[in-house]
């Protein structure tokens, strides 16, 4: 899997346990080849008449990768692979794609929960690892406006429920760039404009919120919360992102709220940022509190992660960059994420050591920091 000739130390470094900082819960039912292939395309749609998700760099991935850890040799034809999958049962797939991985520690995004979602203590049991919560915060504020009555409410509510439910997290995480994009004012906006346009969500509380003054007020809550509390802020751009268009999901249009937070010493966890990740690089250079992965990026691009990593690591501070799966309900996009993440990280520090640039100890160290270590001191573990 690794690029040969590694030093060992190197080697073992790249192979330790990761904590996989960015991911979501995977699914526990059993899934139609129908079901499975929508599953594979992040635009949830279709492969056009007489084409399969299948040839696309993650359905051979899933076929090179997975088919092994299911008992099956490398990449089995679909109908093949899918036959397996459905013979050992969810359950079983789940278990064996998460312990591959080789992960020591899940934080996962629990919302929107669903009963065909493994929970975070599920993923953790899985996988025979620790697990943490991370609270997505437009999930609290839909909860928040399908009860609150008038719109003064619905904003003492939203405060106390994001106190709450960061109690027992480890993070808090914003989808914005989904809803709205990521080119918002960066101002707090005033009480007037909230209550306002508090009234207009409350006419139709169960739709996605779209109000630019509330998504604005819920990010500078949220990072109140998360100064109090010492918790990171996780905001997804780039791929998976995009509902909102994707030159909106750039995360060079939130530096003007960076640089707004920067004085209260939340730390920025810029996720995924897939094709931005020349500029979530730019942003954690440029700023203290910044921090960045390419996330699920690394099981879609498969065989081409290595170039995607690369340009992170162009300009990132190497104790800036995490490892996540951005893994989302295909127990196989975890899997995915670990093997890529490691051929990637490998052959970035094999270039290097061979340009004689890097020591193995450096490589080495490296490797531990965004494999593991920087998760670990960002969110306390």
């Amino acid at each position: 899997m690794l690029p040969v000739d590694l030093p060992d130390t190197v080697r073992d470094a790249l192979l330790a346990p990761l904590v996989d900082h960015a991911c979501h819960g995977v699914r526990r039912d059993e899934l139609t080849r129908g079901r499975f292939e929508l599953l594979l395309n992040e635009g949830g749609s279709p492969a056009p008449p007489g084409t399969t998700h299948f040839d696309t760099p993650l359905g051979a991935a899933v076929r090179r990768w997975c088919a092994p850890v299911l008992g099956l040799e490398p990449h089995a034809p679909p109908p093949v692979y899918l036959s397996r999958r459905a013979e050992l049962g969810a359950a079983e797939v789940n278990r064996l794609l998460l312990r591959a991985s080789g992960v020591s520690a899940f934080l996962v995004d629990t919302g929107p929960e669903g009963a065909d979602l493994l929970t975070a203590a599920e993923m953790g049991s899985g996988g025979e690892a620790a697990a943490g919560e991370v609270v997505r915060i437009e999930q609290i504020e839909q909860d928040v406006a399908e009860m609150a009555g008038v719109a003064v409410d619905y904003l003492d509510s939203l405060g106390d429920e994001l106190s709450a439910r960061a109690a027992r997290a480890v993070a808090l995480k914003t989808v914005v760039a989904g809803l709205c994009g990521l080119g918002l004012d960066s101002a707090r906006p005033s009480r007037g404009a909230v209550l306002a346009a508090a009234n207009r969500r409350l006419a139709d509380p169960k739709q996605p919120l779209a109000e630019p003054a509330l998504a604005r007020h819920l990010l500078w809550s949220a990072a109140d919360v998360a100064r109090e509390r010492g918790l990171p802020m996780q905001i997804h751009a780039g791929l998976g992102a995009c509902d909102a268009g994707p030159h909106l999901a750039d995360p060079a249009l939130l530096t003007g709220f960076i640089r707004a937070l920067q004085p209260a010493g939340v730390p920025v966890v810029l996720l995924t940022c897939y094709p931005y990740q020349r500029q979530a690089a730019y942003l954690a250079h440029a700023f203290p509190h910044v921090y960045v992965d390419v996330g699920l990026a690394l099981a879609h691009t498969g065989a081409g992660s290595p170039r995607v990593l690369a340009e992170l690591l162009e300009l990132a501070p190497f104790h800036k960059q995490l490892y996540g799966s951005g893994c989302r309900e295909l127990a196989e996009t975890c899997h995915l994420g670990a093997v890529y993440f490691r051929r990637a990280l490998g052959a970035a520090l094999k270039a290097r050591l061979d340009a004689g640039e890097w020591s193995a100890a450096d490589a080495a160290r490296i490797a531990h920091m965004i494999g593991a270590g920087n998760a670990r001191r960002v969110y306390r573990l």
